[in-house]
């Protein structure tokens, strides 16, 4: 085979692509579990190079380098490649009455030729977990890695070519130029992972050909905390989920509404659950990643060192900007208002505001737009029922953060500001896929019925059958 190789031409890379899907070799059972089994093999035995480039990146710890990144991405590849030949296979469905005789199947078949453009948070994750869907389903991709996470970029394009099909898949590193030209091209479909600005820009190109986009945005996940929880419980769980990959987590909770009676204890029980998790000095703790570029970390302390309304710091605070750390942050006194409750923080800062009850969080919730996650601690099977039913997320956890990413059999996706579609496991699959439908009908009957002329007797049985 042919390697891709960097500095090809684009228009080069899509005539490859393109030959290879319309030879009808990525349609196979066997080429499609190849390529999975094969990027599993890279997970495994690249580890360390993996590990090592998401280190230089964002100093990410070992231990979530491997649970959020590569063991998380090679139980993904492996658990498509186990349902693969069911997931592939023509589903029957029923055939109304008025249709018989014959038979009606959903056939998946293969869109084409899809750009996956990925983020620089889980630079490994969310470019190879789109991928996995995309092979699966019988696909040729392009992977535009994030060059905010250089180190991650290059090692994707230096390893897939040596385990993948390099006739089917090719890495496009760059900024945005490169990712100007890429959108310019005809794709089958494009799955970007990223901020809604730039998701705009991107849903805008893929009109052009009217090809079909998953867009994977953020927003503000909300946390609320009810009157009647365990604080211990609850705050370790946020402080987990909040102060992942030091915040830049696009589920993560973004902000928490608790009850009124229960603010002090809560703020207390976070700071507690930091010291725990990151010690006294989190600067030094191995566990504790470091934000990606100098302009995302003077963004996120500007947000400390505040603008009115922003709050006060009640945990943490401490930013060096030698080494892009800003220590896990608690804010008391947020104003609904403020200028960190107007966009997302992707970032480890966690505002506090007390609310009165459910209705006010609730309500709270319901005046932004669609969160992409939402969290609620609570124990009443009545508040829970209310907080699903009131409010829209792209998913929701009850009693604990993020998590729901760590299952295959859910589909992972936004609502409204938070994109379109899904993916992981089945729904990673028919993301990728055209779901035709197929009617078989014989000719051995030929019913008059359906024929004109329409005769008052006709039109009777007509309407008898539909």
């Amino acid at each position: 085979m042919t390697q891709i190789s960097a500095g090809t031409p684009l228009s080069e890379i899509m005539a490859r692509l393109r030959a290879t899907v319309a030879s009808g070799r990525t349609r196979s059972y066997s080429w499609r579990r190849g390529q999975l089994d094969a990027l599993a093999a890279l997970l495994e035995e690249r580890e360390a190079d993996l590990s090592r480039a998401l280190f230089s990146d964002l100093r990410k710890p070992p231990v979530e380098a491997w649970t959020a990144e590569i063991g998380f991405t090679a139980s993904e590849a492996a658990f498509a490649a186990r349902r693969l030949r069911r997931w592939m296979r023509p589903r029957r469905v029923r055939t109304p009455l008025a249709l018989q005789p014959g038979s009606s199947t959903i056939v998946p078949e293969p869109l084409g030729v899809a750009l996956i453009i990925s983020a620089w948070n889980y630079p490994l994750q969310l470019a190879l977990s789109p991928l996995i869907g995309a092979l699966a389903a019988g696909n040729a991709a392009v992977v535009k890695p994030s060059e905010l996470a250089p180190n991650t970029s290059q090692v994707l394009a230096d390893l897939l070519p040596l385990y993948l099909d390099t006739e089917a898949v090719a890495v496009v590193q760059g900024a945005v130029p490169e990712t100007t030209a890429l959108l310019a091209q005809r794709w089958d479909k494009i799955f970007y992972t990223g901020n809604g600005r730039v998701g705009r820009i991107v849903a805008a190109a893929a009109a052009r050909n009217l090809t079909p986009v998953t867009l994977e945005l953020g927003g503000k996940s909300p946390c609320i905390v009810d009157a009647d929880v365990d604080m211990a419980v609850a705050a370790r769980r946020i402080v987990w989920g909040k102060f992942l990959n030091a915040g830049q987590t696009c589920v993560a909770p973004d902000y928490v509404l608790v009850h009124r009676d229960r603010e002090v204890e809560l703020v207390a029980a976070l700071g507690e659950a930091v010291r725990a998790l990151f010690g006294e000095a989190p600067q030094q703790s191995r566990d504790y990643a470091r934000i990606v570029s100098n302009r995302h970390f003077d963004r996120l302390a500007g947000m400390i060192a505040g603008s009115a309304g922003n709050g006060a710091v009640a945990v943490g605070g401490g930013t060096d900007p030698t080494d892009r750390f800003i220590a896990p942050t608690v804010l008391t006194g947020v104003r609904p208002d403020a200028p960190i409750m107007g966009e997302e923080i992707f970032g480890p800062i966690l505002p506090v505001l007390a609310v009165d009850d459910i209705d006010a969080a609730i309500a709270f919730v319901n005046k932004g737009d669609k969160p992409l996650a939402l969290y609620l601690f609570s124990r009443s099977a009545r508040n829970q029922r209310r907080v699903l039913a009131e409010t829209s997320s792209g998913s929701a956890v009850i009693n604990d953060t993020v998590l729901q990413l760590a299952s295959p059999h859910l589909p992972f996706g936004g609502v409204g500001e938070s994109g379109f579609g899904a993916y992981h496991g089945r729904h990673g699959f028919e993301s990728f896929s055209h779901l035709r439908a197929v009617l078989r009908k014989p000719t051995w009957m030929d019913l008059a019925l359906r024929y004109p002329p329409y005769t008052k007797g006709k039109f009777k049985w007509i309407r008898r059958f539909m």
